[in-house]
């Protein structure tokens, strides 16, 4: 009987694990600063990465905060019609851009850094130019 039911756990979780992640109906992105590659954004807290992937529900929000040492411009590079607020333009710690998606298709985005705030910030490597692929259904 325990035999069965851990069996039965294990794909149940299995399954859970294996099923496409619904569309989230919004979203935060975080910039921050890192020693390889300069910067890197996260999901809803999930790793760093340069590039990232996320499914939304038509008409949902994303809401980029730049906590990084440098300003960042959002821009659109391909997709459906976009109109990205004034505030796209993150050029102050703790800046932030909400973006609303209201068409569906494939939007890619990225963001064009600027300068360090300060002097004296250390990098190794590459910059990393962070891209975002945005599903909208």
């Amino acid at each position: 009987m325990i035999r069965t039911l851990s069996v039965l756990a294990v794909a149940g979780a299995s399954l859970l694990l294996a099923a496409p992640a619904s569309p989230q109906t919004g979203t935060t992105l975080t910039i921050r600063h890192q020693l390889r590659g300069c910067h890197s954004w996260s999901v809803n807290g999930g790793a760093y990465k340069p590039s990232q992937s996320i499914s939304l529900a038509k008409g949902a929000t994303v809401t980029i905060v730049n906590n990084d040492v440098m300003p960042h411009k959002l821009v659109k590079v391909s997709g459906p019609a976009l109109t990205l607020p004034s505030t796209s333009n993150m050029n102050h710690p703790g800046a932030t851009a909400k973006v609303k998606f209201t068409k569906a298709g494939v939007y890619t985005l990225k963001t064009r850094a600027g300068e360090d705030y300060m002097k004296g910030i250390k990098t190794i490597g590459e910059d990393n130019v962070l891209k975002l692929t945005v599903t909208v259904r």
